[in-house]
């Protein structure tokens, strides 16, 4: 099942009794011809553009699915379209090899687009004779919904996974007095930058002369 599904409700419709093709006359003999039709009817006057159809299967090996569909752009009956033919729902119709698991056919793999549907009708084939019947059970007809663009892309970025931006600093100085200091020991540089002389002095050299009290004797 798609995640469509998942988040969208199943189209309220009306699943009646299968109905079994009978070989010869109905009344004197109860022979199956291995063909069994059920329609789902979906409701008044609300046609239902389908995205996914569900159900369980019960020993049914191939499933066609059959949709009428009415045009709004035209004032005409409604008319049949097969959607679906002979879908494998068993590996093997005489074996148990999925014949009880659940199965959906997406809108993507029908034939026809599944718009405007008032009804779906599958008619269901059971070739062997081991199985005394055969059906699908939970049939469920999910809505197609157009997304808004916007709230795709809402939904997008609320799903992303905020990072935190603020790295682990236990341990590390306060970060206002390093600043601090590094802009005293800049100010202190251009100081002495600016008051430093290109000179050369001497170390015993006054005005040019030496001074004899500044010289010692060894």
């Amino acid at each position: 099942m798609s995640d469509n599904s998942e988040d969208t409700k199943p189209v309220a419709c009306t699943v009646k009794p299968p109905v079994y093709l009978q070989i010869g006359d109905a009344k004197t003999d109860s022979v199956h011809s291995g063909v069994c039709v059920v329609d789902a009817s979906l409701p008044f006057g609300k046609p239902v553009n389908i995205e996914e159809i569900t159900f369980k299967n019960y020993y049914t090996a191939y499933v066609t699915v059959r949709l009428l569909r009415r045009n709004p752009a035209q004032d005409a009956p409604a008319k049949w379209s097969t959607a679906v033919r002979d879908l494998p729902l068993m590996e093997n119709p005489h074996t148990e090899r999925g014949s009880q698991d659940y199965y959906s056919v997406h809108r993507a793999q029908m034939q026809v687009e599944p718009d405007h549907v008032v009804c779906v009708r599958l008619i269901l084939r059971q070739p062997s004779s081991a199985w005394l019947t055969f059906s699908l059970d939970e049939i469920k007809i999910f809505p197609h919904v157009e997304l808004d663009p916007e709230k795709e892309v809402s939904d997008w970025l609320s799903d992303l996974t905020l990072v935190d931006q603020h790295p682990d600093v236990e341990g590390l100085p306060d970060p206002q007095t390093v600043s601090s200091s590094i802009q005293q020991m800049w100010a202190l540089t251009e100081v002495m930058q600016t008051n430093q002389t290109t000179a050369s002095i001497g170390r015993f050299d006054v005005d040019g002369c030496y001074d004899i009290n500044l010289l010692s004797l060894t």
